[in-house]
């Protein structure tokens, strides 16, 4: 998998906050996948897991503002940005996204407190 590749499923992720769209969500991870969010917390195992957590965020008032350059190495890609949820909370993440041979999500660490 490309840099542009990886880069794209990033641009992907932050579209389905700004639309709203859990179908990008369902179709950038891994039915297996990992998401731990924050790192430390109790994992979201597998697609009924992981549905559920985003059902949380991703049809909500939360929008995702990239604040720098993704980078990629080996088969993950790391970008910095901000969640804003509603008009008050503004939290700063790192994600870091890994990768399967077939190109989606299979681990996705978020690197944050408040």
């Amino acid at each position: 998998m490309e840099a542009i590749d990886k880069i794209a499923v990033v641009n992907r992720y932050i579209q389905a906050f700004a639309e709203s769209n859990m179908d990008i969500i369902r179709d950038i991870f891994a039915t297996d996948a990992v998401v731990e969010d924050p790192v430390g917390s109790e994992p979201h195992v597998g697609m009924a897991a992981i549905e559920a957590f985003y059902e949380m965020s991703v049809p909500g008032p939360t929008t995702l503002e990239l604040t720098g350059t993704p980078r990629c190495a080996g088969n993950a890609v790391a970008f910095p940005f901000n969640a804003v949820v509603g008009d008050d909370l503004r939290i700063e993440i790192i994600d870091v996204f890994e990768f399967n041979d077939a190109g989606k999500v299979v681990s996705m660490r978020a690197y944050w407190s408040m």
